[in-house]
């Protein structure tokens, strides 16, 4: 009885010490939809980005980062609430926070207005906020004429991106340490996603190859890159130079195009003066001003404020950003013209 036990003992053994010998199979990193792109970069040995949050600073959370940017306030550790960023804007006067463009790799305004049309989005001034994160520069293009020398420590920086905005665009005050990393931690919530990419059957494969040590990383990583744009284009341009007959070598303004324009855009701050001084609405009256003035040289005409916005003046803080080509190009100015005409016969 006893050689049998240390037989079965002595085959337990060799089994365990087989199974250690045994190279160990590590499970296979797979790609979804939902998988956050960042951890797909960080997994192929891309760089890590670098605005990670701090989340040692007291009080920094996702969910007072997200109070912030819709609310305009959060709630403090000891109960209360904060003073309002901004007596005049939030992010989402200029900011979507869902994906905004079908192909995150080029910056089509037509592509964009038709998007948010079908998804029940306002058509803004600003980059959406998804996927900011990704981003490695703002302000990019033609901002340094409007911000000056502000831009530069915001070009390549997300925090002073942000408080520039909370200051300078929201007409507000700077956000404090904890704010300002709860906002980022906001941020990352909601990032890229894989399935927010065009990716083909064949580049999915060729990037889990690489995850699993079988294919290209550093070709993997320029894959994932050139889908998204790193930091949005931002072209200023003028009004047309003869108003009455308006921007040449365009196609005839479509009234169905500017209609989405007029209700995804212009009433999206203009409504009840939601937030603008300035109110419009859908009476004959209204449509009827915006024609007269389209036109002319006036502050009321919709290609001066489109061009180049308001300025916020002492006591009238709340002001019009301009609208750069590539968050409404020439075409679609015309459609509004043609959709505001219409509605004004």
């Amino acid at each position: 009885m006893r050689k049998l036990l240390s037989g079965l003992s002595l085959i337990g053994m060799l089994v365990v010490w087989s199974a250690l010998r045994l190279p160990q199979q590590t499970p296979e990193f797979t790609i979804q939809d939902n998988t956050p792109l960042n951890e797909v970069l960080l997994a192929l040995g891309d760089q890590p980005l670098p605005h990670q949050i701090d989340a040692s600073i007291p009080g920094v959370s996702a969910e007072a980062g997200s109070n912030l940017v819709h609310l305009g306030r959060a709630i403090k550790e000891d109960g209360g609430t904060t003073t309002r960023q901004s007596r005049h804007f939030v992010c989402t006067s200029c900011h979507n926070m869902k994906r905004e463009d079908p192909d995150l790799s080029v910056s089509d305004p037509q592509a964009r207005l038709e998007y948010v049309a079908a998804n029940g989005m306002p058509f803004l001034q600003g980059t959406a906020l998804y996927g900011a994160v990704n981003r490695i520069s703002f302000y990019n293009g033609d901002y340094e004429e409007k911000y000056g020398e502000l831009v530069t420590p915001a070009r390549h920086n997300i925090r002073e991106a942000i408080q520039l905005c909370a200051v300078e665009c929201s007409q507000g005050r700077p956000l404090k340490d904890w704010e300002l990393e709860s906002i980022l931690a906001y941020l990352w919530e909601i990032q890229l996603q894989v399935g927010d990419l065009i990716l083909s059957d064949t580049e999915k494969q060729s990037i889990e190859l690489a995850l699993n040590k079988t294919g290209n990383k550093q070709k993997a990583i320029d894959l994932l890159h050139g889908k998204y744009l790193s930091g949005s284009p931002a072209t200023f341009v003028t009004p047309p130079e003869n108003r009455k007959t308006g921007y040449p070598e365009v196609q005839p303004g479509d009234a169905e195009n500017g209609k989405l324009i007029y209700e995804l855009s212009c009433l999206h701050c203009h409504e009840q003066e939601r937030y603008a001084y300035f109110e419009l609405n859908e009476s004959k009256t209204t449509f009827d001003f915006l024609e007269k003035h389209f036109k002319k040289y006036t502050p009321y005409s919709s290609y001066q404020v489109i061009r180049y916005g308001t300025a916020p003046l002492p006591g009238k803080r709340a002001y019009m950003p301009n609208y750069t080509r590539e968050k409404m190009n020439d075409q679609q100015v015309e459609d509004l013209r043609a959709y505001i005409e219409m509605k004004a016969k």
